[in-house]
């Protein structure tokens, strides 16, 4: 017993004709015939009365229909569950963004799903890189959106779509070094509370590179968090010095600090290089260009 004998089995029921039923079903009248008697000998019962041309169900037929309808009925249903699975309409998907990610992506990614795929269920996750991509690994996300540079080179994972964003150190508009007329020094700077995100070792070097040790962050930084918007608050509302991509914060200033740290944090989409990616991920790689391009910062 298959499901197409049953959908013929429906079909002919509905009709009640062998004629109607083979057009209806694109099927020789014969090839329709074989089918229902296969399906009879296999239920081991008649399905229909045959008077001429005529046909009606049996009390059998009767009661085997009942059954037929809600198999093929589901069938139906699985196979347009699929198709939308397939085209990231339905199904879940779970992402893991890192801060400076978090603070950017949470609203549009969001806002996007709401509003085109509103029976998709979206679960956001936020962390380190580090606990991200081992959430990844462990197959509890589908994707990350993490700071490259603070991965460690690895065959399982798979890199894509990454992107560059401006970086460097923000105040207020009324802070005192913004109401400056020339450029600050970086000791001008640690004379206020430094606030950031953890910083990878790369952007680490760079500072040390550019200002010399007293920039190493793990001295230099004394206001740290894991949630970007928190410090950004902070520096909105204290004199605290913010280290962080500007397009968090637009309506903070950017500092003029010499020398210039012309910075830059560069995100990607991780995924598992040899899993199969959940469908749904093709919604991120179609808009996640656009809502970066979005993230400018104006001085």
């Amino acid at each position: 017993m298959t499901l197409v004998q049953l959908r013929h089995f429906v079909v002919l029921a509905d009709v009640g004709s062998f004629v109607q039923a083979s057009a209806v079903l694109f099927l020789t009248q014969p090839a329709l015939t074989r089918s229902i008697h296969a399906l009879e000998e296999e239920l081991g019962g008649a399905l229909f009365d045959r008077l001429g041309r005529r046909i009606s169900l049996t009390p059998f037929g009767d009661e085997v229909l009942a059954r037929a309808r809600r198999l093929v009925s589901d069938a139906e249903a699985l196979k347009q569950a699929g198709q939308g699975l397939h085209a990231g309409l339905i199904g879940q998907l779970r992402v893991g963004l890192s801060s400076a990610p978090g603070a950017l992506l949470s609203t549009p990614l969001m806002l996007h799903m709401a509003e085109h795929h509103p029976r998709l269920q979206v679960h956001i996750s936020r962390g380190r890189t580090a606990v991200l991509l081992n959430a990844l690994r462990e197959q509890h996300l589908d994707a990350a959106i993490v700071d490259i540079r603070d991965m460690r080179p690895s065959a399982e994972l798979k890199v894509s779509l990454a992107f560059e964003l401006t970086a460097g150190f923000l105040v207020r508009p009324d802070h005192p070094m913004a109401l400056r007329s020339g450029p600050v020094s970086i000791e001008d700077v640690m004379a206020y509370p430094v606030a950031s995100t953890p910083l990878s070792d790369e952007v680490a070097r760079i500072l040390i590179a550019r200002y010399g040790p007293q920039a190493n962050p793990d001295d230099m930084v004394t206001l740290r968090c894991d949630e970007t918007m928190s410090i950004v608050e902070v520096a909105r509302r204290s004199n605290a010095v913010l280290l962080t991509v500007h397009a968090v914060a637009a309506d903070l200033v950017r500092l003029d600090v010499s020398p210039g740290l012309d910075a830059t944090a560069r995100f990607g989409l991780v995924t598992l290089a040899k899993r199969q990616e959940a469908p749904a991920i093709r919604i991120l790689r179609e808009h996640l260009p656009n809502w970066t391009d979005a993230l400018t910062f104006t001085p």
